[in-house]
């Protein structure tokens, strides 16, 4: 019986290793760097297609990871979503950012009172960028400016938090994006105005969302209506607030985003 139990515990312990294992090789994937402006630091994360060259060009993908993966360890941020990327990235070769926010700071201007379930969130329309957006958007800048970018396909998305940040930046740079997804987020609808002709979009939600009201996307997307888009929308039955695995695991997310090209 002893026996049998050290061998359970062998065993477990040989599975947390190799889960361990597969992520720090994930990980190892997307080089480290920091963007510094005025004293300011921004931790990032980059993947670059295999063999990548100066003399070539590719797509860029900006991704806005959510408040739980906030922090300054430039590890977190590269919790979700990552492998999408990295077992795509043969097929979809492209160039990807993971920024990662610090743990005070939020991708967009929002009001945030965890006191209610699902909380609940207001974001006002005219308010300058936080400073992590204000990073996040000069490095897009700076990124943008290299020659090896694509400039017709650049792509954003995020989850939770990160999905207020992709409604966020494409508000104040609506004309920089091919295509656009957003999981789990929210923002201001009257905001939508500014992109929703410009920017294809696919929106996902969980319908038993707790933490994010799954209204929020709903209200989102009648914004982009409105103002005369015609965006994609998953509202998914069974999830909760963990709807980006059902979005990360969409096969047709990638091929949707990469057929987007911008043509103005």
């Amino acid at each position: 019986m002893n026996i049998y139990r050290h061998f359970l515990k062998f065993l477990f312990g040989l599975a947390i290793f190799a889960s361990f294992s597969h992520l720090s090789a994930q990980e190892s994937l997307f080089s480290k760097e920091l963007y510094i402006k005025n004293g300011d630091t921004l931790k990032y994360r980059m993947l670059l297609p295999k063999d990548f060259s100066e003399s070539k060009t590719y797509p860029l993908i900006f991704f806005f990871h959510g408040a739980g993966e906030r922090g300054s360890d430039n590890e977190k941020q590269l919790t979700h979503g990552s492998k999408l990327f990295i077992e795509n990235s043969e097929t979809f070769p492209a160039i990807v950012i993971f920024p990662q926010c610090p743990q005070e700071d939020y991708w967009a201007n929002a009001k945030v009172d965890r006191s209610t379930k699902p909380i609940s969130l207001t974001f006002p329309k005219d308010l300058p960028p936080t400073k992590s957006m204000k990073l996040a958007m000069e490095l897009l800048d700076e990124t943008l400016a290299k020659n090896y970018v694509k400039k017709d396909q650049v792509y954003v998305g995020g989850l939770s938090m990160g999905g207020m940040g992709t409604f966020e930046i494409l508000y104040r740079k609506p004309d920089v994006f091919a295509a656009a997804f957003a999981i789990c987020g929210a923002g201001n609808p009257e905001s939508t105005e500014a992109y929703a002709k410009k920017v294809p979009m696919w929106l996902f939600h969980g319908a038993n969302d707790d933490v994010v009201n799954p209204q929020a996307s709903v209200d989102m997307v009648s914004g982009i209506l409105k103002y005369g888009g015609k965006p994609n929308f998953s509202l998914i039955a069974k999830d909760n607030h963990n709807s980006w695995d059902s979005a990360f695991a969409e096969p047709e997310l990638l091929p949707w985003l990469f057929s987007n090209i911008k043509t103005n």
